[in-house]
């Protein structure tokens, strides 16, 4: 195609009839319903049989304002995310075209759901970074250093989220996707709008009297899931994370 006559997404898709092709995969805004605007690209996976061979491949790596193609084979398709920045993606992807008789759809479906073993190695790696990150808010709000504790809190946000979502043996969404993919398919035992109202004003204030209450949740969440080693391993750090009678009434109740 020339400058004056871009590649289109339908145009691909005609041109992905090719036998080579066992299966398009959209990803990004175009596979979350309601989150398409007039920006919004097509962001498509090309997945060729191992063994093919197609003049497809020249498509790879193309991107303009409204079709950007990744061209893999099905072996790197399996590992693609695996893990990854991708797997969020491809775990909220849409299935364009699966000429393996459900074959992509099954690997979409293990991308989007931990092993219970690399959830749970997960889980524990991002709790301590979690409690690091609030230890680290709440210690340099009593030493007087606000601006570090504001950051180091809205960091504490991200290893929370991670957290949640591998506690519940999920990839994160990124946090454009965040919002829709709480209001879709909510985190067992927390409140949707409670969550996002907690770490949206803990990421833009330090609130350290909230992000107490919202550790004491997140200890109940982790203890029960096994987790306890991790945050004995605080010792008597733990009080500083904990609510304190100074703390007020829990603003976490739906």
């Amino acid at each position: 195609m020339t400058a004056q006559q871009p590649l289109t997404y339908d145009a691909f898709v005609e041109l992905a009839a090719d036998s080579a092709v066992v299966g398009l995969v959209l990803k990004g805004s175009r596979a979350h319903d309601g989150m398409i605007t007039r920006y919004s690209d097509h962001d498509l996976y090309v997945v060729i049989a191992d063994d093919a061979t197609t003049g497809l491949t020249r498509f790879a790596g193309h991107r303009t304002a409204g079709l950007d193609l990744v061209v893999v084979s099905l072996t790197e398709f399996r590992a693609a995310g695996m893990p990854g920045f991708e797997r969020y993606a491809l775990a909220r992807a849409r299935i364009v075209l699966d000429r393996l008789d459900g074959g992509i759809a099954r690997i979409l479906a293990d991308k989007a759901r931990l092993d219970a073993d690399e959830a749970f190695r997960d889980a524990s790696g991002w709790l301590d970074a979690y409690a690091n990150s609030l230890y680290r808010s709440v210690k340099n709000h009593r030493d007087g250093q606000a601006l570090a504790a504001r950051l180091d809190a809205a960091d504490s946000m991200r290893s929370l989220l991670e957290l949640l979502f591998a506690l519940d043996r999920r990839p994160r969404p990124y946090n454009k996707y965040l919002e829709w993919e709480l209001g879709r398919h909510p985190l067992p035992g927390w409140d949707t709008g409670v969550l996002l109202r907690a770490v949206d004003r803990v990421s833009a204030t330090g609130d350290v009297s909230l992000q107490r209450h919202l550790f004491a949740l997140v200890e109940a969440a982790a203890r029960g899931a096994g987790h306890g080693e991790v945050l004995d391993a605080w010792g008597e750090d733990l009080d500083l994370m904990r609510p304190r009678q100074g703390d007020g009434e829990n603003p976490l109740r739906p």
